[in-house]
């Protein structure tokens, strides 16, 4: 036996070899489909229904991200996922000055229900299901896509997809959001309240592991406070009066797949478990509403820009790991995402990946094919451990929104990171291509560019919206929000009659930072 001692980026020590003295056997007697769900949230998984094969896009104009769609869909995704320029995220109109150098660069813009036209153009809404990644403005957005699906007469108890709309990991890792957290906290409750009884097929909510990930968190600190943020949302509806056993099946998680592929797998399989274990401690009883169903994305701090096709590998890895966790959609990121947005090529290649593990790999042919290995279980058993730990942390804290405004989970994410960083730097920790195998010329890729002009092509849109849209009524919708920002009864409604008024992103958020202030 070698004495040398390797930890995985969580510090959980992986021993030279397994057997079955080192594992807890009442999970060999677990099956998919049941209670705690370590297993998998269906008894078939894939072998019942492929995961969704859905890639993150949106870029420029909504013109010009629908034909990314067209051409999405015509490869063979089956989910739409739209990505959303900053100003769009953080509540401005293309033509406010902070957006100057931002329109259509890290998505696409939206301003109005004529830009949510244009970007669903020939697309059925009742035919797709859509995930938007938003958060703070995640209501006005998921307002514009009803607004659509009525105008396409779709019947909105058929309409499917997802808002991210996870503020309180906004606070912690990521910085897209508005206003402070208890308004934030109260606008969420509003969408559940309002979803649950007209978009009843609609995920309120995508609880975000990938942004705190993306931040530098480890696997375990990623479920530990996504799980804790989850919780955080569950006792704000309860608050509310809310049926857990009813918003509880509406509840989303969303991801990242890292390199380590075991660690990752059990990270996974750990997550389903706690889950199951907290909502049931909430008082869930129904099953659909203690399952943890998620997204998973492959990691984007993972890519490098140094030798970018060995990313193709990366992604690859990080795509069986959550094959093999269970995931239940995923986006590969393009191999040149660490240089632009990726081109038509990578995008490709990374719908290809997908679609070459579920049909060539075997890899879902059986449900949970790692379980029962010594070394899964056992590591599924030691993430689950830490994460509670740190779950049980933040409880003595208060809660997620209580150890957010302490800077707790801030200080533990910025730790994790420095340590990685400083492990890359000594050498101790490799990346190929990176710190070690470097070349000493490197092939230029051709990159993706967003033209400036962008945001002059929308200032125009808005200015055209403005003069032929009726002044007096878009008046009237934004003082019914404000009414009712102050009196607390639910916002949805009246976000929706506003943006069927060509009221903008801008004007509703603008109208909403006059009541409930700005987090600084």
């Amino acid at each position: 036996m070698s004495d040398k001692k390797i930890f995985t980026d969580s510090g959980i020590e992986i021993k030279e070899v397994y057997s079955p003295s080192t594992v807890n056997h009442q999970a060999s007697t677990e099956l998919p489909g049941e209670f705690p769900y370590t297993r998998g949230v269906q008894p078939d998984m894939y072998r019942g229904k492929m995961w969704t094969m859905r890639q993150y896009a949106g870029f420029s104009t909504a013109e010009e991200s629908n034909k990314r769609y067209h051409y999405l869909l015509s490869q063979g995704v089956s989910g739409l996922s739209v990505a959303f320029d900053l100003p769009t995220q953080i509540g401005y109109d293309s033509d406010h000055e902070l957006s100057e150098g931002e329109v259509g660069k890290v998505g696409v813009a939206i301003d109005s229900i004529e830009d949510m036209e244009r970007l669903f153009k020939d697309i059925k809404l009742e035919n797709v299901s859509t995930s938007m990644t938003i958060n703070s403005t995640g209501f006005i957005l998921l307002a514009f896509y009803v607004a659509l699906a009525k105008k396409q007469g779709a019947d909105l108890k058929k309409i499917s997809g997802t808002i991210q709309n996870d503020i309180l990991k906004e606070y912690a890792a990521r910085g897209t959001y508005i206003y402070p957290p208890k308004a934030s906290m109260r606008i969420i409750t509003d969408i559940f309240e309002w979803c649950a009884k007209d978009l009843p097929k609609w995920n309120t909510i995508s609880i975000s592991g990938y942004h705190i990930r993306e931040a530098g968190s480890t696997a375990v600190q990623e479920i530990a406070f996504t799980l804790s943020n989850g919780k955080a949302y569950v006792k704000a509806a309860l608050d509310k009066g809310l049926d857990i056993n009813i918003f509880g099946k509406r509840l989303s998680f969303f991801f990242n797949a890292h390199n380590n592929l075991f660690e990752e797998i059990a990270k996974f399989r750990a997550a389903r478990r706690m889950w199951a274990k907290i909502m049931k401690d909430l008082g869930a009883t129904d099953e659909k509403a203690m399952m943890l169903r998620f997204h998973t994305q492959t990691g984007g701090a993972t890519l490098t820009a140094q030798q970018p096709l060995n990313n193709i590998c990366r992604v690859t890895i990080q795509t069986m790991a959550a094959v093999l966790g269970g995931t239940q959609s995923l986006h590969t990121n393009g191999y040149d995402e660490a240089l632009s947005l990726p081109t038509e090529q990578a995008a490709r290649i990374a719908l290809r990946t997908q679609q070459i593990v579920a049909f060539e790999s075997g890899a879902p042919d059986t449900v949970d094919p790692l379980a029962g290995s010594y070394f899964i279980e056992n590591l599924t058993d030691e993430v689950e451990q830490k994460a509670w730990e740190l779950v049980n942390k933040i409880d003595a804290m208060g809660g997620s929104v209580n150890a957010i405004e302490q800077g707790f989970m801030q200080d533990e994410i910025a730790r994790s990171a420095y340590e990685y960083q400083r492990n890359i730097e000594n050498g101790s920790k490799i990346i190929v291509g990176v710190n070690k195998f470097t070349v000493d010329k490197e092939e230029p890729i051709p990159g993706f560019k967003i033209d400036d002009s962008i945001r002059q092509l929308q200032i125009e849109k808005l200015n055209k919206l403005r003069s032929k849209r009726d002044n007096g009524k878009v008046n009237e919708c934004l003082q019914s929000i404000t009414a009712a920002a102050k009196g607390g009864t639910n916002l949805m409604p009246l976000v929706i009659a506003a943006v069927e008024n060509y009221c903008t992103l801008g004007e509703i958020s603008d109208t909403l930072r006059r009541v409930f202030g700005e987090y600084k």
